[in-house]
């Protein structure tokens, strides 16, 4: 797994760990910190010691061809675990969301609670992307801009910093500090005498410390907040709706993507061909990489409930 300063990453490493060591795998079980080159020795000291299958998380989807090299000489299976591993003819498989649908469904959410589709009047946006060594990255940014961007060509939403490509609005490793210091500067300024109506944040961890940026200066306290996006519903981020704060996030169960990779585990040690749903949609630059897709859902003050404590993803006391 790439660190531990997601919550997602530690819950979803130790899932796969337990559900491993009860079919009767010896899982070995390790975070990089964001390290690439510590991930690499701890990648390479796994080949080392005779793993037969990795699970990776990459912190680099693009760092790890060497490696990987080294780890198909001897026989190892790889998994590309959420984050798809670039230029390496040797992934086997990737297990993932449908990841195009993350950032749809973002500015869906955008989209609805501003009625653009109903508005002839012209809001200021702000978008927010993730980390470009990151391939979902690209995912969550053109799904949302699949939608917005008819917006913002009609002048219905307007980027006052115009700033509008991803390579403009990328934080690098998803790092929530980098995107309150980018938020805060917007609004020092961009917006010291005009207001932002909605951020497009693609990440929980950035979307609560973009919220902070906000209250800063006043929103919340003297004007509402804009409408800002979020995924992987985390904690925080989950009560930020429940305080109508945050607007929405992305659920993805990672317990079931968790349950899928182990599946694929399965499968590439016996020898059969694992379970599949998508061979058209993941190119790692040197080949379609076959996959396994689950879907995101978006969840809000509506239905946080329903989607994340009746699944038994949360405890509803967490909340209280």
């Amino acid at each position: 797994m790439p660190t531990k300063s997601a919550q997602r990453w530690v819950t979803e490493g130790l899932s796969m760990a337990r559900l491993l060591t009860a079919k009767g795998y010896k899982p070995s079980l390790l975070f990089a910190d964001d390290d690439i080159s510590l991930q690499i020795k701890q990648l390479d000291s796994m080949i080392a010691n005779g793993a037969k299958v990795l699970v990776i998380g990459a912190i680099d989807g693009s760092a790890l061809t060497a490696v990987l090299d080294r780890a198909a000489k001897k026989g190892v299976k790889i998994i590309s675990y959420d984050r798809l591993i670039r230029q390496s003819p040797n992934v086997d498989v990737y297990a993932t969301f449908d990841n195009f649908k993350v950032g749809v469904l973002q500015a869906r959410d955008i989209e609805q609670r501003l009625k653009l589709k109903q508005s002839k009047g012209k809001f200021n946006i702000e978008l927010f992307a993730g980390s470009l060594d990151d391939n979902n990255a690209f995912f969550f940014f053109n799904g949302a801009m699949s939608v917005l961007k008819p917006y913002i060509d009609q002048g219905v939403l307007t980027i006052a910093s115009g700033e509008n490509t991803i390579e403009q609005v990328a934080t690098k490793r998803w790092n929530g500090k980098l995107a309150r210091t980018r938020m805060s500067q917007l609004l020092t300024s961009v917006y010291a005498k005009k207001r932002v109506d909605a951020v497009l944040s693609p990440y929980d961890g950035m979307s609560v410390e973009i919220i902070a940026a906000l209250k800063a200066v006043g929103y919340s306290s003297i004007q509402p907040l804009p409408f800002v996006t979020g995924q992987d519903a985390e904690f925080a981020s989950v009560r930020s709706i429940i305080r109508n704060e945050q607007s929405s996030t992305i659920f993805k169960d990672t317990g079931e993507l968790a349950k899928v990779a182990v599946g694929l585990v399965e499968a590439l040690m016996s020898g059969q061909p694992p379970l599949i749903n998508d061979q058209t949609t993941y190119n790692n630059g040197i080949k379609v990489v076959p996959s396994f897709l689950l879907k995101p859902v978006l969840v809000d003050k509506t239905n946080w409930r329903e989607v994340l404590v009746t699944s038994g993803y949360y405890k509803e006391s967490l909340f209280k």
